[in-house]
C-alpha cells in the first residue's frame, strides 16, 4: 500500500522540521515537501498532488483560511490545520472546520518526553484519519478506510504502543440493574467530521432537551473555542465540562481537551468527574472512558450515539452499555465523514439503530422521554 503523502505548510522553519521529524516517524505517512507560505504550496502541489496538507492558520503572505476556500474550490484535498493555542489561532481553526477542514492539531511542542510522544501519536492518526476522509465539498472518499486499513503493515511497538483500554482509568461495570430510576442521560462520541457533526446535531436539539455528555477528539484548549462557538448558535447551552459539574437538562458539556470525563452518580444526580492519566484507546479524552463510566454508573438510563470517526474508540464502552441495560444509536455512513466508529460498534453488536445525521436529534429526544 502506497504510503499516504503529506505537504506541510508553515511559516516557522521550527514547526516545518517538528512536524517532517514526527510525521516521518511513521512508516505509513511520507512528506512530499515543506512550504513556508501557501504561494509555495501552490508550486509543490502543482508537481505532485499530497493526499493530505498540513496548513498552518496564522501566516503573513496569505492566511490559512484563504488558502483553505482557494484549495476547497478549485482542488479540493483533504486539510488539517496546524494551530497554536491563541484565542484567536483557536478561533479561526473553528472557522477553518466550518469552511471543509477535515480536522485540526496544534503545533507540537517539546515539553516532556510524554507530552512529544502523546503529540506524534496525536498528529500522525489525525493525518491518517484526514486520508481516509469523505470530502464534503466532492462527496468522493480519498480512501476506503477498511481497504487502507487492512493492507498497510501494522507498525511495530516503537512506532505505535499497544492501546490501553479504560480499566487503566476505571474498573469494568458492576452487575446490570443496581442504578436506581433516573432521569436519562445521553452520551456521544466522535472524531474525525465530528466537529460539523455535533453542530448539525446540537443545533436541532430543543431547549428542554436531556443532558447531553460529549467527547470529541481534539486537542487541548481547542475544546473550549468548540463550544462556546456551539453555545452561540444553539438554543441549548453548550460548555466545556468542569470538573464536579452538573449533567443538567437543556445542556452538553464537551469533554477538554487531554482530559478523561467520566459520568459519576451521587444518590439520584448526575455529575461529571475529569481525569488525566494515559492515552485510552490512543485518546485522551476517550470515548470508551465515557461510555463505560454510563455503563458503570447510568445502566439503562443511558442512551448512547456513536458518530463519525476512524478507528475504533467507542466500540467496548458502547458495547458495556448495551449489556447494561442502555439503547444505542449509530450514524449512519452516508452522513459520516469517515464511518469507522460507527462501523466498528455495529460489527461488534453494541448498536441498535443506525440513523442519518439529520434524524438523531429528534431519535434521542424520543428514547429519552420513555421510561427506562
Amino acid at each position: 500500500m502506497a504510503r499516504i503523502k503529506v505537504l506541510i505548510v508553515d511559516d516557522s522553519a521550527a514547526a516545518r522540521g517538528l512536524l517532517t521529524e514526527i510525521l516521518c516517524s511513521d512508516p505509513e505517512i511520507e512528506v512530499l515537501g515543506a512550504a513556508a507560505d501557501p504561494y509555495a504550496a501552490v508550486r509543490h502541489i502543482a508537481r505532485l498532488v499530497p493526499d493530505v496538507i498540513l496548513l498552518d492558520v496564522e501566516m503573513p503572505r496569505m492566511d490559512g483560511l484563504t488558502f483553505l476556500d482557494k484549495i476547497m474550490s478549485q482542488h479540493p484535498i483533504p486539510v488539517v490545520m496546524c494551530s497554536s493555542l491563541t484565542t484567536q489561532g483557536s478561533e479561526t481553526a473553528m472557522l477553518a472546520l466550518e469552511k471543509g477542514a477535515i480536522d485540526i492539531i496544534e503545533k507540537p511542542r517539546v515539553e516532556t518526553r510524554r507530552f512529544f510522544e502523546d503529540s506524534r501519536i496525536m498528529i500522525c492518526d489525525v493525518v491518517k484519519s484526514a486520508a481516509a476522509a469523505r470530502l464534503r465539498s466532492t462527496g468522493a472518499l480519498r480512501r476506503n478506510e477498511t481497504q487502507a486499513a487492512s493492507a498497510r503493515p501494522v507498525p511495530s511497538a516503537l512506532i505505535a504502543p499497544p492501546k490501553l483500554p479504560p480499566d487503566v482509568i476505571l474498573p469494568k461495570p458492576l452487575a446490570q440493574g443496581n442504578e436506581p430510576t433516573t432521569e436519562k442521560v445521553v452520551v456521544i462520541g466522535a472524531s474525525t467530521g465530528g466537529t460539523e457533526a455535533l453542530r448539525v446535531l446540537l443545533q436541532a436539539m430543543p431547549e428542554d432537551c436531556p443532558p447531553l455528555l460529549i467527547v470529541q477528539h481534539m486537542p487541548e484548549r481547542f475544546t473550549t473555542a468548540f463550544a462556546e462557538r456551539l453555545d452561540s448558535i444553539c438554543r441549548i447551552t453548550v460548555r466545556e465540562a468542569a470538573h464536579k459539574d452538573r449533567v443538567l437538562r437543556g445542556q452538553a458539556l464537551i469533554a477538554p481537551g487531554n482530559r478523561h470525563m467520566l459520568l459519576k452518580r451521587t444518590a439520584d444526580s448526575y455529575h461529571v468527574e475529569l481525569h488525566d492519566g494515559p492515552m485510552v484507546s490512543r485518546h485522551r479524552p476517550s470515548v470508551n472512558v465515557l461510555f463505560r463510566s454510563a455503563a458503570r454508573y447510568g445502566g439503562r438510563n443511558i442512551v448512547g450515539l456513536i458518530m463519525t470517526g476512524m478507528g475504533d474508540d467507542g466500540t467496548l464502552g458502547m458495547l458495556e452499555m448495551r449489556q447494561h441495560g442502555s439503547y444505542n444509536l449509530a450514524q449512519d455512513e452516508a452522513s459520516s465523514v469517515i464511518f469507522g466508529m460507527p462501523n466498528e460498534a455495529i460489527k461488534a453488536g453494541a448498536v441498535h439503530a443506525i440513523l442519518p445525521l439529520d434524524q438523531l436529534a429528534p431519535e434521542l429526544v424520543r428514547l429519552c422521554r420513555q421510561p427506562s
